[in-house]
């Protein structure tokens, strides 16, 4: 039986969510495709974007609490900017209207 999203450590129901918004169902679907592309997906499903989430994410990957050290923190940031301008590098006028706070929120 496929275990939810929320049985990685750090993740709990609301991830259950988002990442079903991305299509993203199953920790075997996260662990396939991995922490970033994951990431990106949820932010393109039209979620918020937060760097705690992020790192959460990734270091309940690597079955670790989410509490990381500060250089682990400072070599994440520019991976989950990274993230986040890829996102809203998309173009439509979808992204646009979320940009301006009256798009649809799923």
């Amino acid at each position: 039986m496929a275990e939810p999203v929320s049985s990685i450590p750090n993740l709990g129901p609301a991830a259950d969510r988002e990442f079903a918004r991305a299509g993203i169902t199953d920790t075997g679907d996260l662990r396939r495709m991995g922490a970033d592309p994951a990431y990106l997906a949820v932010i393109r499903a039209n979620a918020q974007a937060h760097f705690i989430g992020y790192y959460a994410l990734v270091m309940g990957l690597q079955g670790r609490p989410k509490h990381c050290s500060p250089e682990e923190k400072a070599a994440l940031r520019p991976r989950f900017d990274a993230l986040k301008a890829q996102a809203h590098s998309d173009t439509g006028i979808q992204l646009i209207l979320n940009e301006i706070g009256t798009g649809a929120r799923r």
